[in-house]
């Protein structure tokens, strides 16, 4: 079988820090079969395909673990789960891989969506019926009240179609478990805490320790990865002690969650890329400024960077995730930019924060499809990036600096075909974004201020 020969003048290999150099990649049957030094290089036959990968720094394919790959870039929880079908949504989600495959990210994990949409896109992916980057596929995100999935209000519910399923006994939580390795997942994903707190601001977890120790060994014991949406301590913490693979978020984790970890083996993937968009994009016409959302992201990130410091200095692992999929991360535009983030607030060198995005967040990936790092044996992704990313890690955010996209070690024609959103992401029904009283239209200069009213002096009657 034909095999290819990749020189590379500069190396990352997404293991060790250090760039290696003058080295010969040698691929067969789509994995890696040689890597080394040039003169230690097996040489090319005739049938063989040689290619020089120039001054270009060459790289594993980028792993982002928080890609909601059929959100559609929502606008909303509303945009999610009410105004498409879950068909339009897989069919819309495997539209969007080649966005996500062009900015560089040949595997991607999908950390909850509606029945089997992510499945679906990764089946036919799989079966080659397209090109795509690597799925790690996941099913609705388990969810009870006090949970961030179980968003609308209870006279609504989460009816099937909807991206969270309720599960408010041990009996549902394990059913619905059971029902998502039968029907494929990869990944099963817990929505640990939400939006309620204790009087003295802590988030409450939304399930007792007892229940995440259930649920995770229920995944394990069948062969799967647990990733948790976990803001407060508390959901931290029992995440943690259950030993799941990845805890989304963990901004106010102390010190007990991070020696938790530290003793459990999980991971962290902070997912700070959708709250640093809202706060620097954040106009003051938009919703998220007017209801006080990207002021509460700003609290946030002050406080969430501290202890995400904190714990990656005593060594947490972290893996990284952009929250792609909503219009404020549209895919393909912000992945890379969580590796910025990491250095500029978290303390990461350049090199540390590439590994984050490729050896250690393909531990997310199904064995089978473990690539994330230039290694004998392993699927040969890779990328030939213009400049060093070490030297300057924002040069992955830009895609024009992201030359060539190989999968299994062939190279991918890569595109951003370009769409009209209203008939593919925006169906939202809201017509208006406030409320137009007189004294509002007063204020936009679109009526004339009210004229003062005359003060009238009481007339005294006299006698």
């Amino acid at each position: 079988m034909p095999r290819t020969f990749i020189r590379c003048k500069t190396l990352f290999n997404g293991l060790d820090d250090e760039v290696l150099r003058d080295q010969t990649l040698v691929v067969g049957n789509g994995l890696f079969c040689f890597i080394g030094p040039h003169a230690q290089a097996p040489q090319p036959v005739l049938e063989d395909e040689v290619i020089d990968a120039g001054d270009h720094f060459v790289m594993p394919g980028l792993v982002d673990v928080h890609t909601h790959l059929v959100f559609g870039n929502a606008k909303s929880e509303e945009d999610i789960d009410l105004h498409v079908s879950p068909e339009f949504r897989a069919l819309r989600g495997l539209f969007f891989t080649q966005h996500v495959l062009a900015a560089g990210y040949t595997s991607v994990v999908v950390p909850g969506d509606a029945g089997q949409c992510s499945i679906a896109v990764r089946n036919a992916i799989n079966a080659g019926m397209f090109t795509g980057p690597r799925i790690a596929a996941s099913s609705n995100v388990i969810a009870n009240r006090q949970s961030l999935n179980d968003w609308f209000p209870s006279w609504v519910g989460t009816p099937e179609y909807f991206t969270g399923r309720l599960c408010a006994t041990r009996e549902e939580q394990i059913a619905e478990i059971r029902r998502q390795a039968k029907d494929g997942a990869d990944v099963i994903k817990i929505a640990m805490d939400g939006a309620h707190f204790r009087e003295n601001s802590e988030h409450i977890a939304a399930f007792t320790q007892d229940e995440t120790l259930a649920m995770v060994s229920e995944v394990h014991r069948l062969g799967k990865k647990v990733a948790v949406h976990a803001y407060g301590r508390e959901a931290v913490l029992y995440a943690a002690k259950a030993g799941v693979d990845v805890i989304f978020h963990g901004f106010f984790m102390d010190d007990t969650c991070i020696e938790a970890i530290l003793e459990s083996g999980s991971h962290v993937a902070p997912t700070l890329t959708m709250l640093a968009n809202n706060v620097e994009f954040a106009q003051d016409y938009e919703a998220s400024t007017k209801s006080g959302y990207a002021a509460m992201q700003r609290r946030v990130i002050d406080i969430g960077c501290r202890n995400l410091r904190r714990a990656h200095e005593a060594g947490v692992p972290f893996m990284t995730g952009s929250d792609s999929g909503f219009a404020i991360t549209p895919y393909g535009e912000w992945h890379a930019r969580e590796l910025e983030i990491m250095v500029d607030w978290l303390g990461f060198s350049p090199a540390e924060a590439l590994r984050a995005a490729t050896s250690v967040s393909a531990k997310m990936m199904p064995a089978a499809q473990r690539a994330g790092s230039i290694s004998l044996g392993l699927p040969a992704d890779f990328l030939f990036i213009n400049g060093s990313p070490i030297d300057d890690i924002t040069r992955l955010q830009m895609r024009e600096n992201i030359r060539a996209v190989y999968l299994g070690g062939r190279k991918v024609r890569t595109q951003v075909p370009g769409y009209d959103p209203n008939k593919v992401s925006d169906f939202n029904t809201v017509k208006w974004s406030e409320l137009h009283t007189r004294q509002r239209a007063i204020e936009q200069g679109k009526r004339p201020a009210a004229a003062a009213e005359p003060i009238l002096t009481p007339r005294i009657a006299h006698e």
